[in-house]
């Protein structure tokens, strides 16, 4: 049983003038896999180096169970840590790299023996003990680095970006290797990644930072339907969500690039302004309902009017990518913004620049506050 309470933890490094991890509140329940996000520098790793130990808390604290966690020295915390480049002897076989900290830890031969063998098995290593690192592929090293750490019978898994050195095939069958081992073990995993996708894939939940601070923490579909700002709303989902700079009237009037929409059928009444105000409206580029040549048909809407129950937007095809099960399609506006669609549809790759009206249900239009990003209205 393990639940992990981070309460307004601070991190500041020596002689840095501000603070790494800003008042950073967390909780993680027992048998739960957590995965951190966020772009570099946004003190994603450092977090987990925090709770290993291998950095000291400025302020705040850290408790597993109801007791303090933070001031117990690394060596004695009930933990085991993964890294990115696996740090591997390369002279031990994989045996013995499995068993050197239960030797170090003055395990007895034949608990050590049970352990690496176990462990081993489930990792598919058992034919590989005797091999050296050198003869390993990057996900066999991978699986040893997960096994070294799998003996120890720890309270938590720390994992800082431990797939980012192998290629894009190796990458998903160990993500399945990592979210089998952690259903087998039924222990805390806290998971750094830089790729967003795969936090989607693996996580019970995903702690999203920026600049040292929480953006958002939840189960993937909460961050993926109902983001709480404009940072976390592109930064998950792939391609990230589309967006439109502009201003909404008090009469629920959008006007972008010189465009009006009218939305006053969609924007709630808290949302609008006495006057106006500056918004983003966002929408992803899986939710297109229809791609229509523009003018094609009598329901088209003229001049990108709003037509009833959608949101409707006006853009030039730039390029179509045949990706297999689906296709993207990607616009500019006539005011220049990128756009990027998502179709089930094959749409052939000629036609230029040819005019499109993209059709969005006004229930997966977003808006978001101009200057301070944070959400205004979903659907």
């Amino acid at each position: 049983m393990s639940k992990i309470q981070i309460e307004h933890l601070y991190k500041r490094y020596d002689n840095a003038e501000n603070d790494t991890l800003k008042d950073i509140n967390l909780e993680i329940d027992d048998k739960e896999f957590v995965a951190i996000i966020g772009p570099s520098g946004c003190g994603k790793s450092t977090l987990l180096r925090c709770f290993s130990g291998l950095e000291e808390v400025t302020k705040g604290k850290i408790n597993v169970d109801g007791k303090r966690f933070d001031n117990i020295p690394p060596q004695k915390r009930s933990i085991a840590m993964v890294f990115q480049d696996y740090a591997l002897y390369p002279h031990m076989t994989v045996y013995k790299n499995m068993a050197f900290n239960l030797k170090i830890s003055k395990f007895s031969k034949s608990e050590i023996d049970s352990r690496v063998k176990e462990a081993a098995q489930k990792l598919n290593l058992t034919d590989y003990l005797a091999r050296k690192p050198a003869q390993l592929s990057g996900g066999q090293r991978q699986r040893v680095a997960l096994g070294r750490a799998m003996v120890r019978a720890p309270e938590v898994f720390l994992m800082d970006e431990p797939l980012s050195n192998l290629d894009a095939k190796l990458r998903v069958s160990t993500r399945q290797d990592i979210i089998e081992l952690h259903k087998q073990l039924g222990t805390v995993t806290i998971y750094v990644t830089h790729d967003q996708a795969e936090a989607m894939a693996m996580a019970d939940k995903i702690l999203i930072m920026r600049d040292g601070v929480v953006q958002q923490y939840g189960k993937p579909e909460e961050l993926y339907d109902n983001p709480r700002n404009l940072f976390v709303a592109r930064f998950i989902g792939s391609p990230s969500m589309n967006i439109l700079k502009g201003t909404l009237s008090n009469k629920g009037i959008f006007n972008s690039g010189g465009v009006n929409y009218d939305l006053s059928e969609f924007v709630k009444k808290e949302v609008l302004p006495t006057d106006k105000r500056e918004i983003v409206l966002g929408f992803r580029p899986e939710k297109v309902t229809q791609v229509k040549k523009s003018g094609d048909n009598d329901t088209a809407p003229e001049n990108s009017a709003q037509k009833e129950g959608f949101f409707v937007l006006s853009a030039s095809k730039n390029l179509a990518e045949y990706m297999g099960g689906h296709t993207l399609v990607y616009l500019k506006t006539k005011d220049g913004v990128n756009i990027v669609t998502q179709t089930p549809k094959r749409i052939p790759n000629d036609d230029s620049h040819k005019k499109l009206d993209l059709y969005i249900r006004n229930s997966n239009i977003y808006l978001f506050d101009a200057k301070s990003g944070l959400t205004l209205q979903n659907g």
